[in-house]
């Protein structure tokens, strides 16, 4: 079982930044994928961004690259979000989730665990 706790979510002005953190517990993320994932009011979860424990291969959101950065620490056990160039329609909850295995996923439905989310909301 892997418990995991995102943080780093506030209020930030358009063009700022945020750093959000996912920090795992019960298991190493040694075997898995983490991503995060995100979902605005009335809308439906969307893929942000993904990498590779193992290797530390990344992947994003084609609406995040370039913005967005995706990180690990091994010793800490945990996974980061730095979020630069923040725009009004990146406000969301973001949730952090980690998925079994070595493939990486944009489907939220193969991850198996989930953070409980952290809000961002972006003012213009």
């Amino acid at each position: 079982q892997v418990q995991l706790v995102e943080s780093g979510g506030g209020l930030v002005q358009a063009g700022g930044s945020l750093r959000l953190s996912c920090a795992a517990s019960g298991r190493t993320f040694s075997s898995y994928v983490a991503g995060w994932f995100r979902q605005a009011p009335g809308k439906e979860r969307e893929f942000v961004a993904a990498i590779r424990w193992s290797g530390g291969s990344t992947y994003y959101a084609d609406s995040v690259k370039g913005r967005f950065t995706i990180s690990k620490d091994n010793a800490k056990n945990t996974v980061y979000l730095q979020m630069n160039s923040l725009k009004p329609e990146d406000t969301a909850v973001y949730y952090c989730a980690a998925a079994r295995g070595y493939t990486m996923t944009n489907n939220g439905a193969n991850y198996d665990y989930w953070g409980q989310g952290t809000q961002v909301t972006v003012s213009s």
